[in-house]
């Protein structure tokens, strides 16, 4: 009997169908000579730390670190009537196909399972990217062996068991040394969490610190032959900051007085370029929930679950949790079939797919950069729209859209630059003028904040010709803060880490990992910190509390540092390709961990006694000192920040006093 294990009951009914495996037995269904079973989600867990001593019931930092010698694994209550059915049906297969999730976690949930039950059978991998039929059919037919995919399982057990470690000596380490201070609560520490909130954080300090700076534009209105366009004026270096705004406002209103009153410019220079812009990658998980936070307001772990309904529920899409754009030219025989089930579910696309070429080849073909996944992009299921949720539609739409598009011309357009001259006065206009809509038919990037300047549409002018001057004024603008994460744009931030590196060979490495998490982790991350009020959310703008903010004072700059847990990410990686063993890698950990302790456990934290009001100036928490008139509060960050407010106006807030 062979006997298929899948992650969760609603893949294991799908794939049963496709078995003809109908008849219901003891936590599986049956067919002639196959059996498939199911888990919901983990059915064992890491041991927690009393099961290795019974001193570790009590957090002492006499019993920091904790390194287990010999690790263990607990059943999960809840499911431990499944795990005794798999068991039995174990001891009676002759061979084992692995059928859970195509990722990291997917593997050793069934290998640790296997391991726990002694099996020693053969053992194959079924590797599905969609639950359709077809796919089914497909990945059955090319059932893996189980080699192939054994690192996969050594590389989440590296990243189970380094995040037990951190998670309980850190957090355990954290907050006795907090409670030393009089801090009274828990500052829960995590591999990624914890530099996911420093993130948040400084973002918040650097919004709350920002002083605004006037600068002046003058824009003046030419015209050509009856058509009207805007030009800018161009202020001299010296009237400039570093990023060229003009700072002086006598200079500007000076420009502008001369300008309005001049008839005409000089066209000393006209360039016009031609650009090409191919069509986006189909989306990887990362890139889905940027843009559906931007364009539908939803959370990153709302996203994963719409998209999780979409592959799962519906089989509309093919598997989520992706870290990668591309697809493989495998897929290109399927094209027509699904072009085709795309248009029979909505006749609104019906021109629009008369449009298309299903023999262009776009940048997304490409094998050679497919990692574990492929693109997330739709099935050849025939859904109707009217079947789907509102969410569960909008999403569909986008992904459909980035489908489409691969099948779509090139966007093209002409990007023209003109230089003028007024007497002294240099003027810079700027034009757009679309050529091939192309794949922009179907995907609408238009960026509502890009100045109109470089959007019009320019006349045709001629260098040495002259352009008649009708009006010319002054704006006054102001330098605009940091703008506070969205859950989208936090997840981007995880990503790509290697943008706030400096160190170039760093960067470098840290641009050829993946950032910090994974794709099947970023969402419950930052859920998980929503859940514990560590991060706020106000529409959809995320802030960090208090409580983060002390937890970030507190912890080391190493713990919290998102570059070394994307290094970290890195190591997992290098046991993913069989590059360096699990062991090893927790014995490095280990040692940190031990020296951490070491380092830190004799430390006394500069921690509030009392959970004060936020700094107004860096949001962080306060506490009472005394001065020459009485007592005040004073951030904790003092004197990195020396906001302070007075006892009596605590409970409102109030204009930050600086020294």
């Amino acid at each position: 009997m062979r006997l298929y294990i899948c992650e969760k009951p609603s893949q294991a009914r799908d794939i049963a169908r496709v078995l003809q495996a109908h008849r219901r037995g003891d936590g599986c269904l049956q067919g002639t000579g196959v059996t498939v079973t199911w888990c919901v989600g983990h059915l064992l867990e890491t041991a927690p730390p009393e099961t290795y001593g019974e001193q570790f019931k009590r957090w002492s930092l006499e019993h920091l670190p904790i390194i287990p010698q010999q690790w263990q694994l607990v059943v999960k209550p809840k499911v431990a009537t499944q795990l005794k059915a798999i068991s039995r049906l174990l001891q009676a297969c002759a061979e084992v196909v692995i059928a859970t999730d195509a990722d990291r976690e997917g593997e050793m949930i069934a290998r640790e399972i296997l391991e726990r039950c002694d099996y020693q059978g053969p053992v194959l991998r079924l590797w599905l990217s969609a639950l359709d039929e077809a796919s089914i059919r497909r990945a059955l037919a090319a059932l893996r062996p189980g080699e192939q995919t054994l690192p996969l399982y050594h590389c989440a057990l590296a990243r189970s068991r380094a995040d037990w470690l951190v998670g309980i000596n850190l957090s355990r380490l954290f907050t006795l040394l907090g409670r030393r201070a009089g801090f009274d609560g828990t500052l829960p520490v995590g591999r990624v969490q914890t530099p996911t909130l420093r993130l948040v954080v400084e973002r918040d300090r650097a919004i709350a610190s920002f002083v605004a700076r006037p600068f002046w534009t003058v824009d003046v209105v030419l015209q050509d032959d009856g058509a009207e366009f805007e030009a800018r004026w161009q202020p001299p270096a010296a009237q400039c900051d570093d990023t060229g705004r003009c700072v002086d406002q006598v200079a500007a209103e000076q420009a502008a007085r001369r300008l309005a009153t001049a008839r005409s410019a000089q066209v000393e220079r006209v360039d016009v370029e031609r650009v090409t812009e191919g069509p986006p990658l189909p989306f990887d998980l990362g890139t889905l929930q940027e843009v559906c936070s931007a364009k539908l307001g939803l959370g990153a772990q709302e996203t994963l679950s719409v998209a999780q309904a979409l592959y799962e529920t519906h089989k509309a899409t093919t598997y989520p949790r992706s870290d990668c754009g591309y697809l493989p030219e495998s897929m290109l025989d399927e094209v027509p079939r699904v072009l085709h089930a795309l248009a029979a579910a909505d006749p609104a696309l019906g021109q629009r797919c008369k449009e298309l070429d299903p023999t262009r080849r776009s940048r997304a073909w490409n094998g050679s950069k497919v990692t574990a996944h492929h693109g997330i992009i739709p099935t050849a299921v025939v859904i109707p729209l009217d079947q789907l949720s509102e969410r569960e539609r909008a999403v569909y739409i986008l992904i459909r859209a980035r489908y489409l598009a691969q099948f779509l011309p090139h966007h093209e357009y002409l990007k023209t630059q003109v230089q003028l001259r007024s007497q002294a006065d240099q003027l810079l206009a700027r034009g757009k003028q679309i050529q091939v809509r192309g794949w922009k038919a179907v995907i609408d990037e238009t960026d509502a904040c890009e100045p109109t300047e470089q959007t019009q549409r320019l006349p045709t002018l001629q260098e040495g010709g002259s352009v008649g001057m009708r009006d010319a004024k002054v704006n006054t603008q102001r330098t605009q803060p940091p703008k506070p994460y969205t859950e989208g744009t936090l997840v981007k931030a995880m990503k790509t880490i290697a943008n706030q590196v400096a160190d170039v060979r760093l960067k470098q490495t840290l641009k050829d990992s993946i950032g910090i998490g994974t794709e099947a982790t970023r969402a419950a991350i930052i859920q998980g910190l929503i859940d514990h009020g560590y991060l706020t959310k106000k529409k959809r703008s995320l802030a960090a509390s208090a409580a983060a903010h002390t937890l970030i004072e507190a912890v080391p700059r190493e713990v919290a540092d998102p570059v070394m847990t994307a290094v970290w990410e890195q190591a997992l990686a290098r046991i993913e390709t069989g590059q360096l063993s699990v062991e090893a890698f927790l014995a490095k950990q280990s040692a940190w961990l031990t020296q951490v302790v070491r380092s830190q456990a004799s430390l006394n934290l500069q921690l509030p006694r009392s959970q004060g009001p936020a700094c107004p100036v860096c949001r962080s928490p306060m506490r009472q000192r005394k001065g020459r008139t009485g007592n005040f509060w004073s951030c904790v960050r003092y004197p990195d920040c020396k906001g302070t407010k007075p006892v009596k106006a605590s409970a409102a807030p109030a204009k930050p006093k600086r020294t």
